[in-house]
Parts: structure tokens; C-alpha cells; sequence
């Protein structure tokens, strides 16, 4: 494995990985060397080898086993175009998640704050667009932003549920940078705060709807295909 030198060292360890795991130099069930061997075969930061193996412990790749290490769960090359089953798997994902994040933004609407809202605003501009480079980094901002929301909601469980399933939903926005299915854009973003901003929950609720219908219908359309 050559060490890196590209600006983008998580996404290029995340690369790196994926690259030998294909090549099955780890065989399913094996365990993967651990964090400073692979530092130092990378010529990275332990930190950045973390990250590498918490995105690809969320596309199926490896598994970490608490106080075991991580493992290898898939030599298979989950990169390419979405296959049928996993089409419908995000399809399930992307469901759970419209009811966790319409009901989130209801709550938002109800129990919203000038001080919320700021710093949704904020999130929203660190945010951005993804115009391609650090998918790595984008997605965390994504997420970011979309973790608010679930906090503006002043429940404490769906909070929770937001944490416990971040992996899956790291992965439904993951999907999006692809080319099957459409990235939310700033202004169906933007819809969603302005909405929580009204204080009107049907609003909230309706935005949050609007900002997934694309991706659903997209999802529907390449299942019939």
C-alpha cells in the first residue's frame, strides 16, 4: 500500500482501502491492521485513518467489533451503479428517514428559537453546494446541518434515533453525490429552515416532504427500470 500525498487524505484513504479490500489483500472475516500500522503504511494521521474506516464501516466494506478491532465484512464493489436490491434498500432508508426528519422539523416549528435558527443558517452556508473535490468533508456538513434540525426539535429520543442511525443516514446523502440520484439542493435546504422559521408545523412537515420527493421519485423510477 503507497503512502499519500493528495491534499484530500481522507478521501484518498477511504480510496486506498477500498482498493485493497477489492483486491482481497484482507479476506472477508480478516482482521484489518490496526489504526497506527495502517497510519503509518498511509503516511497519515491516525485520525484520518478513522475517518477512512468509519465511511467504509457506512458502505458496507468493513465492521469494527468493540474491543475486538475491524474487520473485514465485503470484498464486494459497492461503488458501482446502485443495484436492484440496493435501490431498494436506500429506498427504506431514505423513508425512515422523511418520517424522522418531517416529524423533527414539526417539533422545530413548535418549539422554534431566534438562537436555532441563527445557527441553522449558519450550518446551511458552512454547508454549501457540493461542487465535487472533499465528498468526505461535505457529507459531514450535510450532516451537520440535518443534526440541528433533529436538536431544534427539543426531543431528547429523536435525537438519539438521529445518532444511532447516522451511518445509515451518512450513506442516503452519500447516495445523492452519485450519479442515480439528485442532490438537494440550497434553496429546498433553505425551505426547510424558512419553514421552522414560521412557526407553522404543517409547513415544516410539507418542506421536509418536498426536499425528499425528488430523491423517492428518482429511487421509483430506477426500480421500474
Amino acid at each position: 500500500m503507497r503512502s499519500l500525498s493528495k491534499t484530500n487524505l481522507a478521501d484518498t484513504a477511504v480510496e486506498a482501502i477500498r482498493t485493497e479490500i477489492l483486491r482481497q489483500r484482507w479476506t472477508i472475516g480478516e482482521k484489518l491492521p490496526n489504526e497506527a500500522a495502517l497510519s503509518a503504511m498511509l503516511s497519515v494521521s491516525r485520525g484520518t485513518v478513522r475517518e477512512a474506516v468509519r465511511v467504509l464501516v457506512s458502505q458496507g466494506y468493513l465492521e469494527t467489533r468493540q474491543g475486538s478491532g475491524t474487520y473485514v465484512l465485503s470484498t464486494a464493489d459497492t461503488s458501482r451503479p446502485l443495484t436492484m436490491a440496493r435501490r431498494a434498500g436506500l429506498r427504506d432508508q431514505f423513508e425512515a428517514r422523511l418520517a424522522l426528519d418531517a416529524q423533527a422539523a414539526r417539533l422545530a416549528a413548535l418549539r422554534q428559537t431566534p438562537a436555532a435558527i441563527a445557527g441553522l443558517r449558519a450550518l446551511l452556508t458552512e454547508r454549501g453546494n457540493y461542487e465535487g473535490g472533499d465528498k468526505t468533508a461535505f457529507i459531514a456538513r450535510d450532516l451537520a446541518f440535518h443534526q440541528a434540525v433533529i436538536a431544534a426539535s427539543g426531543n431528547s429520543v429523536l435525537v438519539g434515533m438521529f445518532d444511532f442511525f447516522s451511518a445509515l443516514i451518512t450513506e442516503t446523502i452519500e447516495a445523492t453525490l452519485g450519479e442515480d440520484l439528485p442532490e438537494p439542493d440550497m434553496a429546498a435546504h433553505a425551505a426547510i429552515v424558512d419553514a421552522i422559521e414560521s412557526g407553522d408545523p404543517d409547513a415544516a412537515d410539507a418542506a421536509v416532504r418536498r426536499f425528499m420527493a425528488p430523491v423517492l421519485s428518482s429511487l421509483d423510477r430506477l426500480l421500474m427500470s
